[in-house]
């Protein structure tokens, strides 16, 4: 972090990666440890000693002696005598007319959950606060140690016995079709299973029983295993005249969740696109692409051993793909590198060997071709237990193209008479003049999405019903929406920033 970056940062709130801490008697403050488990169990972040908060501005009030206070946090940090995992931070130093100012990075640690002095010291990064990891986040963290492993491990009282047997030879159809020069097509079943770690000492691994493995199987492993996808008439549950208009049933597994998802998903996108019985694609589409990436994606990524499900939910302005796990990287660093650490390397490989997913990184770029091809946002969001990617769509994409039954499972007409005609969104590109609290109201949501409206009438020094009257208006111009609770634990999305 440069000055420069820092007297910016210093102009404004604190980050959900940045903090700032007062020094007295040139000691560490106590509530630095919070910060530190918080930013490694996180997604990193920057913490700034020698600065006090005052209100909504920031005074630099500096250290006395920098040097022994940047010894003390490096040897606390680096041994094992106060946290359970050696962190090592990277420290620079400012000097603002004579006072200087430290600050120090916390890594995201590659082993989680990180704490001080006893387990129950986890914390996580919420905003710009520091909270106590719950009990299904601190799980969480615990089963991210095995990240990138489990799905190579074999499942006790399986054998291939347990493949379902049209799920493979479909697969390896697809592959001799779609992927011609791939070596592995030559092999013979077992050479083959044996190489895509399918079956692995005679049992069948997590990933390939997941993959192509009978239902009856998988459900003694994943009692609850199933793909939720579910067309909701409205912008949210609130608002939606019914629940769900279509929903898919239950499939064996998840090459075949994987065709049927995508012969739904390819009737809200604009093309001439055509798939056969077995998926093959007929002609292209930069639009579709982009839902196949995030599908496989959260099929590749989603942690399976969780009590939650991958879900699809279509409401009328978006398309939202919802799996539990946390990325193993921040959504920045995931955007500007090709990092390929799948949560379940199995499951990667054999969609990538079908040519249905990026051969590098997360498929990031190939997404966010939806926003050039539709003029419609796409938003990345995670947390320590889940991961979201959100497709925006124009109103007259709110509703399928055909409707009925897929793949014989539960579904229905689409009628036009079920759709709430009121909850289908204005084109979001429409002019809105927006004044200069709402220009601050959308900064700070941009900054934190779980933002209160307590917290906005405090940063804006404006009261809560004044808040409340700009956050209506904003909703009811399709600028902002509010996704899960109305009070804890929801989130504001913003469909249209002020350019």
């Amino acid at each position: 972090m440069t000055r420069q970056e820092l007297l910016k940062r210093l102009s404004d709130i604190e980050w959900d990666d940045f903090e700032v801490k007062e020094t007295s008697r040139n000691e560490l403050p106590k509530s630095i440890w919070e910060t530190v488990s918080a930013f490694a169990n996180t997604a990193g972040g920057w913490i700034v000693l020698g600065v006090a908060q005052k209100g909504k501005n920031f005074e630099i009030t500096g250290i006395s002696d920098p040097e022994r206070m940047e010894q003390n946090l490096n040897t606390v940090l680096r041994s094992n005598q106060k946290f359970n995992q050696i962190i090592n931070p990277v420290c620079k130093k400012y000097n603002f007319e004579g006072k200087t100012v430290l600050s120090f990075y916390i890594p995201l640690a590659e082993i989680k959950p990180v704490y001080y002095n006893n387990i129950q010291n986890t914390f996580i990064r919420r905003g710009s606060g520091d909270q106590r990891a719950t009990q299904s986040e601190f799980h969480a963290l615990f089963r991210d140690q095995a990240f990138g492993a489990m799905s190579a491990k074999t499942v006790e009282g399986t054998s291939e016995k347990d493949l379902n047997k049209e799920s493979y030879e479909r697969y390896r159809y697809y592959l001799r079709t779609m992927n011609k020069l791939l070596p592995y097509n030559e092999l013979n079943d077992n050479a083959f299973n044996k190489k895509l770690q399918i079956v692995k000492d005679g049992k069948l691994t997590y990933g390939g029983l997941l993959m192509l493995g009978k239902n009856e199987a998988i459900q003694d492993s994943f009692s609850d295993f199933r793909i939720d996808y579910l067309e909701i008439p409205g912008t949210s549950y609130s608002d939606a005249s019914t629940r769900y208009t279509f929903r898919i049933g239950e499939h064996e597994n998840l090459w075949e969740y994987y065709f049927v998802l995508m012969q739904r998903l390819r009737l809200y996108v604009d093309n001439s696109f055509r798939m056969g019985d077995m998926g093959f694609a007929y002609e292209e589409s930069p639009e579709l692409d982009a839902l196949r990436e995030a599908l496989v994606n959260m099929l590749m990524h989603t942690d399976y051993f969780t009590t939650q499900r991958p879900r699809i939910r279509v409401f009328t302005n978006h398309i939202e793909f919802h799996n539990p796990g946390a990325l193993p990287r921040s959504i920045q660093e995931l955007l500007q590198e090709d990092i390929s650490q799948p949560r379940n390397p199995v499951i990667a490989k054999l969609f990538r060997c079908a040519k249905l997913s990026e051969n590098a990184g997360y498929g990031f770029d190939k997404m966010l071709i939806w926003k050039k091809q539709t003029h419609n946002e796409v938003f990345f969001e995670t947390s320590i237990t889940t991961s979201t990617v959100t497709f925006m769509l124009q109103p007259e994409k709110s509703t399928p193209k055909e409707g009925g039954q897929i793949g014989g499972q539960i579904g229905g007409q689409i009628n036009d008479q079920l759709i709430d005609k009121k909850a289908i969104p204005n084109d979001t590109r429409n002019e809105f003049t927006f004044t200069e609290i709402q220009t601050k109201i959308l900064n700070l949501i941009e900054q934190n999405s779980q933002i209160s409206r307590k917290s906005l009438s405090e940063l804006l020094n404006i009261n809560s019903s004044a808040i409340q009257k700009h956050l209506e208006n904003l909703k009811k111009n399709k600028i902002i929406r509010r996704a899960g609770s109305k009070t804890r634990g929801g989130r504001w999305i913003i469909l249209k920033k002020n350019s």
